[in-house]
């Protein structure tokens, strides 16, 4: 019984893992994505009329 137990948490820690690495790179992505839009829109800042 204890041994089923220890599996079924290195299985849930595993997974934990992977989505706390998915997140990151998630996150990382989208902050470069928005510095990226962010410079096009200020080089583009003199083309723009309200």
């Amino acid at each position: 019984m204890n041994e089923e137990t220890y599996k079924t948490m290195r299985s849930v820690g595993a997974g934990n893992l992977v989505i706390g690495i998915l997140a990151v790179v998630a996150g990382v992505a989208i902050g470069v994505l928005a510095i990226v839009n962010g410079g096009r829109l200020l080089r583009k800042k003199s083309d723009i009329m309200f």
